[in-house]
């Protein structure tokens, strides 16, 4: 779903789905609309990378069943990605280990597809957020995600995570 609070734009529906592996998990991720009116980053080497959010990317919230801590994964169609851990909400960040990250993109006028294959600890049974940063220019930014908590768009709220995922 798109949040309330911002404006409708070129990208018409977003769709995302998960499932874990022996060795992390798998998700892909896909835009429809005019994708050439939204900024795409260009590829890049793989990499990980802070401030990805500030432009189109998406993004995997997993925490396990019954704990406070969570691990956020940013997903850049440019290749480039972040791990972070979390005690709590919003407290305690830092780099979170993870073995490797694959992503693969690609894009058509009306359709972006992100696939992502990461290989690092997640602990099952998760409850998993799936979310979207879609960046249209000057400023203009759309935030995708299965549910919202009431007022702003806060990807890093439980409310977000809507999906049960086991091994």
């Amino acid at each position: 779903m798109l949040h309330v609070a911002c404006d409708l734009g070129p990208i018409r529906a977003v769709t995302a789905e998960i499932r874990a592996t022996a060795t992390g998990c798998e998700a892909e991720f896909r835009l429809d609309g005019r994708i050439d009116a939204i900024i795409v980053p260009s590829a890049q080497p793989s990499a990980r990378k802070d401030n990805l959010w500030q432009t189109t990317c998406f993004e995997i919230f997993w925490q396990p069943i019954g704990g406070t801590c969570y691990r956020e994964f940013n997903l850049s169609p440019s290749g480039q990605w972040a791990a972070y851990d979390f005690d709590a909400f919003r407290e305690g960040m830092r780099d979170a280990p993870v073995e490797t990250i694959a992503l693969s993109c690609s894009h058509s006028d009306d359709e972006l597809v992100l696939r992502a294959s990461i290989a690092a600890d997640l602990p099952a049974p998760a409850q998993v957020a799936l979310n979207a940063v879609v960046d249209m220019g000057e400023g203009r930014i759309q935030y995708w995600a299965l549910a919202f908590p009431p007022g702003k768009p806060e990807f890093h709220s439980e409310a977000c995570r809507q999906i049960i995922v086991e091994r």
